[in-house]
């Protein structure tokens, strides 16, 4: 069944600057997560659950890698409308400019939309970890005859002043915005929500950056060339002259902006109950089919670990980490409070001999590695020890940079034997 009055529109976000190391060869949505997954697989496979099946991906930076997961990933039927293409930033007649930002991107696609029918336009956030059933905002859209509707999520005051908050009436519908507020402002931008929200100090509204158009309405919205930003520009100046109601959810969500949200949001999956459920039959997360042999582990303690298909493990201890597909780790090494996202393929014993590798694709023996976040392909040497933490000031070298005080090693980076971070 496909929902045929909805086209998804999936933002890819900018050059990814805050995940950087990791989106230095690869868009933010091609960034691999919860040692499996890749960003962009949430939103399409929150949609795919919602019966949303007809989905563009907007992007424009490093976006090989992500071009390759989608079309290597998501098939559906050859008698199905269903369908999901990625659209890079491209010069046409009209533009020859990279999207400037949200709504620019929307805009400079709109002649791809518009080959299609639909009513409602959802528009996703290709970098953020949650699952919504869509069809109860769009139900709650249809009832409140809205033009707008934008999912809000209840937050504290600490966190208010990172967020755009909005303030709705007894309606919901919205009746005003600001962006960022500044602490001593927020008093005046309570609004209603739940019980339970409330006993939590969450009485203040953050927009999600997930919206629905309607069709005429976006049309006639992205009219204006001036306006190139959703969050900044659209929603603020259309709240007064378009019905704009509030979808509220209440459910994990989280914004992985930058390298520190992204590593606890991976380590959080290492919880006996995550607050993301990854487990969910209703609620599937969907992926690349890979064909791959089951985990091998041998004399490990295993404590709070998430292990990836096709694992050689032989390490003392493995503690709160997520370890990604492909990993090898060597005997009596400690990996712990760590994101090892895996590699793309394996090494066999006559490449090794042949190309005379010294240091195998993984972690070697005897490591100590904590608080880390080791991207794809990466050769960790014998006695590596990487101790991360808020001692650490900000660096960047070729093979690795220090942020927050989380170590990430470079996508395919050589650690020599020995060194210590």
């Amino acid at each position: 069944m496909i929902n045929d009055k909805v086209l998804s529109i999936i933002l890819g976000g900018g050059q990814g600057s805050r995940l950087y190391p990791l989106t230095e060869a690869r868009s933010k949505p091609a960034v691999p997560i919860a040692g499996k997954y890749r960003l962009v697989d949430i939103p399409i496979s929150n949609c795919i659950n919602s019966d949303i099946k007809r989905m563009f991906v907007l992007t424009q930076f490093n976006s090989a890698s992500l071009n390759k997961h989608i079309s290597n990933t998501f098939h559906f039927s050859f008698f199905s409308s269903a369908f999901v293409d990625v659209l890079a930033a491209e010069q046409t007649i009209s533009s020859d400019k990279w999207f400037q930002g949200t709504a620019d991107a929307v805009r400079q696609s709109m002649h791809h939309f518009l080959a299609h029918d639909f009513e409602y336009a959802l528009i996703l956030s290709g970098d953020q970890l949650y699952q919504m059933d869509f069809n109860q905002m769009i139900k709650k859209h249809e009832e409140a005859n809205a033009e707008i509707s934008i999912a809000t999520y209840p937050v504290n005051a600490k966190d208010a002043t990172s967020f755009g908050i909005l303030k709705t009436n007894e309606e919901n519908v919205i009746t005003s915005f600001i962006e960022k507020p500044k602490a001593d402002l927020l008093p005046d931008w309570t609004s209603e929500v739940s019980e339970e929200m409330k006993g939590e100090g969450r009485n203040y509204l953050a927009s999600m950056g997930i919206y629905i158009f309607n069709r005429d309405l976006l049309i006639k919205l992205m009219d204006n060339p001036d306006t190139v930003d959703f969050g900044k520009e659209i929603i603020p100046q259309s709240i007064h002259e378009h019905k704009t109601v509030s979808f509220q959810y209440e459910g994990y969500w989280t914004d992985i902006g930058n390298i520190d949200s992204f590593f606890e949001a991976n380590l959080g999956l290492t919880d006996d109950i995550p607050k993301f459920n990854l487990y969910d039959q209703k609620q599937r997360i969907y992926t690349h089919a890979r064909i791959l042999p089951t985990s091998k582990i041998s004399g490990t303690t295993l404590n709070k670990a998430v292990i990836g298909d096709g694992c050689i493990i032989h390490a003392a201890k493995i503690e709160r980490s997520v370890i990604g597909i492909r990993s090898r780790i060597g005997k009596e090494s400690v990996v712990i409070n760590t994101y090892m996202m895996g590699s793309d393929n394996y090494e066999s014993l006559a490449e090794i001999d042949k190309k005379k590798i010294n240091i195998l694709m993984g972690i070697g023996e005897r490591c100590h590695i904590k608080n880390a976040i080791i991207d794809r392909n990466c050769r960790i040497g014998d006695d590596v020890k990487i101790n991360g933490g808020k001692h650490l000031e900000d660096k960047e070298t070729d093979t690795y940079c220090i942020k927050e005080g989380i170590v990430v090693i470079k996508k395919g980076a050589v650690i020599p034997k020995g060194t210590i971070i």
